[in-house]
């Protein structure tokens, strides 16, 4: 004899796995075709390849080259010769709200 209850619990429990499992071939998939992006060098060709591809963008690759940095390198602290450059810096403040009913920001 099954209760109503635990054919409720049976069923949320199957459809939550269902959804979770559905969610992670997703983003399996979407690491596979990062993974299997093409590389491509900063040259002259590449401006052209840009524009040839459908609707003037590549979804994945790797771009390999030279880049100079605007002042001057990062270096690492924990290893010797080991130097980088930083793309984009992005900073974003997030307003603060009083909560009064959890009295909190």
């Amino acid at each position: 004899p099954i209760t109503p209850g635990e054919l409720l619990c049976l069923g949320s429990s199957l459809a939550f796995s269902g959804l979770f499992y559905y969610l992670y071939r997703k983003k399996a998939r979407v690491v596979a075709q990062i993974q299997e992006a093409p590389k491509l060098h900063v040259d002259d060709d590449l401006p052209a390849l840009v524009s040839a591809a459908d609707a003037r963008c590549l979804p994945y690759v790797a771009l390999e080259g030279i880049v100079l940095p605007a002042k001057a390198a990062l270096t690492s602290h924990y290893h010797e010769g080991l130097q980088g450059v930083i793309q984009k810096l992005l900073l974003k403040e997030h307003r603060l709200i009083w909560n009064s009913l959890a009295r909190s920001w």
